[in-house]
């Protein structure tokens, strides 16, 4: 059986306005995400699929990530099965937070990796 290689970008490939697509579980994403990212822990996916394809209507690429990267190429294989453009971030939250890219919390307390 041949697999196509996972697409995936550096976190330097993510542009500013991308649709970032958080997997990562609620107590991940409360220590800290992207602003504007969509979450979606891995664990609720297919249930809440539409809200991707609904994010993803207008063409625009859906940019995977999770803490390392694990669980997000197995939901960006997923997608791109789906016929979804989607691409899985290298190093995920972890290389995010290397390269110095801006990170939130919604209640206001410093951001981290957990």
């Amino acid at each position: 059986m041949n697999f196509a290689p996972l697409p995936s970008v550096d976190v330097a490939s993510v542009p500013a306005d991308g649709l970032v697509l958080d997997v990562r579980e609620d107590d991940e994403w409360a220590a800290g995400h992207v602003e504007g990212a969509l979450h979606i822990p891995m664990s609720d996916f297919v249930a809440r699929f539409g809200e991707v394809t609904e994010a993803v209507s207008a063409g625009r690429r859906a940019y995977v990530m999770c803490r390392v990267g694990g669980r997000s190429a197995q939901v960006t294989q997923y997608l791109v099965q789906q016929g979804i453009d989607a691409v899985n971030i290298d190093g995920g939250m972890q290389a995010w937070d290397s390269a110095g890219r801006p990170m939130t919390t919604d209640n206001g307390t410093p951001a981290f990796v957990l």
